[in-house]
């Protein structure tokens, strides 16, 4: 008989939390195997567990899964105990393996502690006073088994039904528990006092060196995990600038023996991703927490909202509403302000408000943080008097605007240079809502105007807030200084900086680095470089950015040799060029035709432990075929791909083209095949270019065999793709084949100029009679692209000496209700004339006569 819940529940409950997504089916009495369920397939393996109140030993391999198995193994269960035979041998699915094979031993100890729930008389408990059939419900919930987000994904856009789910919030019993929140609350913001512990910076250090890891590495990473304490694995979250190392470290210590991540992690880590486009990980650690019992927030929907919205998903973002109503998570305020912020950011004013509307009708009001993000939504598609009407409300409303709702708006006159309505909003807010403007007020409005290049105009305001007896800091000096460089207006960016210093506030690197990157743009290099010195001098020290704005500068006057140097004397000026800093350099190297030095700079990158992008890659292997150097660059390919460089397929492409063009098409092949090699799948344009480089070689069998296989992969044929097949085919007189291969091609992905191509294609290589045969299939539409096709291949008997196949062709154009060209068809008359063909001339002529179309003068006469 197979087991009850109550009795795997405690089984499963002994075993290991990351083995616990297994799904224990029976146990054998007579072969001592335990029948387990993992990702829904069904596998054995022989154990000697001794289900005691005391700690025991136990030893598994799990392997290969199967579904052959006998499913018929007798089963018993004595005075609530479950008996094993030994086995030092393990066996699965009649397979044994000894501890050389392949499979995966574990071996582990477990307290008694965790052993409390073994007791298997009625209805037993587990040491935290839990019933076990409450364990069961926790730990059995795999991974796979979570179905709450396979909603309807049809469609981008959000519809009327996504936020009906409103009308159904407040009437489930599961409530948000505020005092519980303030405590996470506490414990987050305790997060940044663990920054600076050795074990976080240690920790880090470690992750940073991923490049070169090792199991040494590894080892140390796992001692240091054991000994962190939960606020500080969040530091180490937060500490990595790309966040998906910090979703990839997350999943490793998930998967590290006896670790669990407390709750807040998980919390911190979603945080984390709501500020990204990492919208499938932030799923999937929703989904873990619905696995794993862990309470989920309001909040943390609203994290999952942002991530999907920032990456484009409107639709989905807004379908996390449901997911939150199946969860029967009570709303807040809180994600009633997430949804309308992700309605504004996808231009979806109206449904904002709509939404509004709802979450009032269900008795949640909205705040000035709510209001806020309609008047940013509505200046984001300049319905600024909206924007203002609804500040007017704002007060009959019970809310009262505050300085970002004016901020708002008048970023919004600034970045329209409307000086004038930025001063009567700021009267207005003083006025109107008691606000007083003050320093931040100002700095807002310098800042905005600096960044939308009005520096007069933003240098007024400063003047004006200095007037008022508001102290302009070197921040908004320095905004000023940059616009004012951006322009190239040199000269009034070094008169205020004299006038920073006059006034008793020093520059600082921010604007010295302002001033250096205006005389790279204007090509005053030499006066930067003595800029630089002027720095160290008056003790203020040039920093990464500056150093890079300066080799990128040198880089632009063709002078990267120079900026080499410069960077190579890094550890003598006590600074350490970044990833940007080799790319300048390098891309510097790439335009002056120097690949070999690029090369070098690249490799000197990676050594360092930054990593070239995808498209730097391919900057530099698109230059090196170009040369003709498609061996050097496959080379240099080939090695970032070792180092741990992100390549992709269009680096693949970019080499499988280089190779086509100097006719290697042997090594081309020999590219896709290492494509399949390493999981990297071509597309469509990757076969595009191998179909054009074997019919540039007249190798038609094979372009077809690769046409077929891009096919029977599921790509589907872009317009290049059609446009290289007709070509190339069209070129070798192929007409029957590119109709076989058009056929299959045009089920797959309709293209309505197909035909109209081939003939097109046709006619121009000189083969109108070909052409002619497929006339047939482009008049079924009768369109005017089909009249111009047709004029193109009446041209073309005309330069065959072939008129009376002209006349035959526009007689099917009206045959169509297609009129042709009446010039086109005067030649085609006199050709007909000429040849003896009156007959045939004059209908050609009646044609027109009959349709209401007047003749030209000689025609008539």
């Amino acid at each position: 008989m197979l087991l009850n819940s109550n009795v795997c529940a405690r089984i499963r409950e002994t075993l290991p939390r990351h083995r616990k997504l297994f799904k224990i089916l029976w146990f054998g009495s007579s072969n001592g195997r335990v029948y387990v369920e993992f990702s829904g397939k069904i596998g054995t393996y022989e154990s000697g567990i001794h289900f005691l109140g005391h700690p025991f030993t136990y030893n598994a391999l799990f392997s290969s899964w199967t579904s052959k198995f006998n499913p018929n193994p007798k089963l018993f269960l004595e005075n609530g105990e479950l008996g094993f035979k030994e086995s030092k041998v393990l066996s699965f699915s009649g397979t044994s393996f000894d501890d050389i094979g392949e499979g995966y031993v574990i071996k582990g100890e477990l307290g008694s502690k965790e052993s409390d729930v073994l007791s298997f008389s009625g209805t037993s408990f587990g040491g935290d006073g839990k019933s076990c059939r409450d364990i069961y419900n926790a730990s059995s919930c795999r991974f796979d088994d979570v179905h709450e987000f396979e909603v309807s994904q049809n469609g981008m856009d959000c519809t009327e039904d996504d936020f009906k789910v409103l009308d159904s919030f407040g009437k489930s019993g599961k409530r948000v528990n505020r005092e519980e929140n303030v405590g996470i609350y506490g414990r987050i913001e305790g997060v940044e006092e663990e920054m600076r512990h050795p074990l976080v910076k240690e920790t880090c250090r470690l992750i940073e060196r991923q490049s070169a890891w090792n199991p040494k590495l590894d080892i140390e990473l796992r001692r240091l995990l054991r000994s962190m304490k939960p606020q500080q694995v969040c530091a180490v979250l937060r500490y990595q600038s790309d966040e998906r190392v910090a979703l990839k470290f997350f999943y490793w210590a998930d998967q590290q023996w006896r670790y669990r991540h407390d709750p807040i992690v998980y919390y911190v880590l979603l945080q984390l991703l709501g500020r990204t486009k990492l919208c499938q990980g932030a799923k999937r650690i929703l989904k873990l927490m619905a696995c794993r019992r862990i309470p989920r927030r309001p909040e943390d929907f609203g994290c999952v909202m942002v991530a999907f919205s920032r990456a484009g998903h409107l639709r989905k973002a807004m379908q996390i509403l449901t997911v939150m109503q199946r969860a029967g998570t009570e709303p807040d305020l809180s994600i009633c302000n997430t949804a309308i912020y992700v309605l504004v950011k996808g231009n979806k004013i109206e449904k904002a408000l709509r939404f509004l509307e709802r979450m009032q009708l269900i008795g949640i009001t909205p705040n000035v943080v709510t209001y806020n993000c309609l008047i940013r939504g509505y200046c984001d598609v300049h319905r600024i008097e909206d924007a203002l009407e609804l500040i007017a409300e704002m007060p009959y409303n019970g809310c009262y605007p505050d300085k970002v709702s004016y901020y708002t708006m008048i970023a919004f006159f600034c970045k329209q240079k409307q000086i004038d309505k930025v001063r009567e909003l700021v009267a207005k807010m003083s006025k109107d809502s008691n606000l007083l403007p003050d320093q931040v007020t100002y700095n807002t409005i310098i800042h905005m105007l600096s960044k939308h290049g009005h520096a007069d105009e933003a240098l007024g305001f400063l003047r004006e807030a200095e007037e008022r007896g508001f102290g302009v800091d070197k921040v908004g000096y320095s905004a000023v200084v940059d616009s004012f460089c951006k322009e190239g207006r040199i000269d009034n960016a070094k008169e205020l900086v004299n006038e920073m210093i006059v006034k008793g506030c020093p520059p600082d690197v921010v604007t010295y680095t302002a001033v250096l990157s205006g005389f790279c743009l204007v090509g005053r290099i030499d006066q930067a470089k003595t800029l630089l010195q002027h720095m160290y001098k008056h003790g203020c020290k040039p920093n990464t950015v500056t150093y890079t704005v300066l080799l990128n500068g040198l880089c632009q006057s063709g002078r990267s040799a120079e900026a080499q140097e410069i960077m190579n004397m890094c550890e003598e000026w006590w600074w350490k060029p970044n990833a940007i800093t080799f790319s300048v350099v390098m891309h510097g190297y790439r335009r002056e035709g120097k690949l070999s030095e690029a090369c070098d700079v690249a490799r000197e990158m990676i050594e360092t432990g930054f990593f070239p992008s995808p498209v730097e890659i391919n900057l530099i292997i698109r230059s090196l075929c170009q040369e003709g150097r498609a061996n050097e660059a496959k080379k240099f390919m080939v090695e970032c791909l070792k180092k741990g460089c992100s390549v992709n397929v269009v680096n693949f492409t970019t080499v499988i083209h280089g190779f086509c063009q100097n006719n290697e098409l042997d090594a081309a092949l020999s590219v896709l095949d290492d494509m399949y090699l390493i999981n990297k799948h071509p597309d469509a344009v990757t076969y595009t270019t191998l179909i054009d480089g074997l019919g540039k070689q007249g190798r038609m069998e094979e372009a077809i065999d690769l046409a077929n296989k891009m096919l029977h992969m599921g790509l589907l044929p872009t317009v290049v793709t059609y446009r290289t097949v007709i070509h190339r085919f069209s070129q070798q007189c192929r007409v029957d084949d590119l109709l076989k291969l058009l056929e299959k091609m045009l089920s797959r992905q309709g293209c309505k100029t197909a035909y109209n191509q081939v003939i097109e294609k046709l006619c121009g290589l000189g083969y109108p009679d070909e052409a002619y045969k497929l006339l047939g299939k482009v008049l079924r539409t009768a369109s005017r692209v089909d009249a111009n096709t047709c004029h193109i291949l009446i041209e073309s008997y005309l330069k065959e000496g072939n008129p009376l196949s002209s006349y035959k062709v526009a007689c099917r154009m009206f045959n169509r209700n297609l009129i042709p060209d009446l010039k086109l068809c005067d030649k085609v008359r006199d050709r007909l004339m000429q040849g003896g063909r009156v007959e045939e001339a004059d209908k050609l002529m009646l044609q027109f006569v009959e349709r209401g179309h007047k003749l030209p003068q000689h025609q008539r006469a």
